[in-house]
C-alpha cells in the first residue's frame, strides 16, 4: 500500500489496514481459544467471577480491546503476557470467532427490583443510544446483555473512578456521579437482558 494512499486513511482503517498485512501466528486459533477459554469460558461465556464474556461482542469491540491490551494501553495485567506476542492476525481471527460465538445469559440471578431500577437508570443516561436498546452493542460499544453482573459493577466503577485505562471518554462522562446503587442496578438490568 503506498504511503500516499496510507495518509489519507482515517485511524481505524490505517489500524485495519496493518492488521490486514500482518504475518499469521504459528499457534493455531484453537489452542488460542482454548487459552482464552481458561478464564472466558471455554464457549466464550464466563463461569468465572469478575472475568466478562466474551462471546457475542461485536467483532469491532473485541480487536480494539485486544489491541490495546497488546500494546499495554488497556493495562489488565492477567492479559499482559498472553496478549503482547498476538499477531494482527491472531487479533482478527479472535475477534470473528468470539464474535460469532452464541452468547448466553450469566449464571447469576439478577434481582428484579435492581434491575427494574438499572432500566430508569439505562433510560435517564441514555444508554440504548450507544449500546442499542438490546444492549446487543455495536461496533466499539460492548454487548451488556446477559454480562456477568459482577464484572459489569467493577467495569463500572472503575470507569467512573477513572481507573480503567483506555475507557471510552462518553462513557467515563456518562457514569460520573452515579452511585454504587446505580451503577449496581445498571449490571443486575444489563444481565436480565
Amino acid at each position: 500500500m503506498s504511503r500516499k494512499l496510507l495518509s489519507t486513511l482515517a485511524p481505524p482503517a490505517l489500524a485495519l489496514a496493518a492488521l490486514l498485512c500482518a504475518p499469521a501466528s504459528a499457534a493455531t486459533l484453537a489452542e488460542q481459544v482454548e487459552t482464552c477459554g481458561a478464564c472466558h469460558g471455554e464457549d466464550g461465556n464466563s463461569r468465572m467471577p469478575r472475568l466478562p464474556s466474551l462471546a457475542g461482542q461485536p467483532n469491532f469491540y473485541l480487536m480494539n480491546q485486544l489491541i490495546l491490551i497488546r500494546e499495554g494501553v488497556r493495562k489488565i495485567p492477567e492479559m499482559e503476557a498472553l496478549a503482547k506476542d498476538l499477531k494482527d492476525d491472531d487479533i482478527l481471527a479472535l475477534a470473528a470467532h468470539y464474535a460469532a460465538a452464541p452468547s448466553k445469559r450469566s449464571e447469576e440471578t439478577p434481582d428484579p427490583a435492581l434491575a427494574a431500577r438499572g432500566a430508569q437508570v439505562a433510560a435517564s443516561h441514555h444508554c440504548a443510544s450507544c449500546h442499542t436498546p438490546a444492549l446487543t452493542g455495536q461496533e466499539q460499544m460492548p454487548r451488556l446483555a446477559g454480562q456477568r453482573i459482577d464484572y459489569m459493577v467493577e467495569a463500572l466503577k472503575a470507569m467512573r473512578d477513572n481507573r480503567r485505562t483506555s475507557a471510552d471518554p462518553l462513557m467515563v462522562e456518562t457514569v460520573v456521579g452515579l452511585s454504587d446503587q446505580d451503577l449496581a442496578a445498571l449490571a443486575h438490568y444489563a444481565a436480565s437482558k
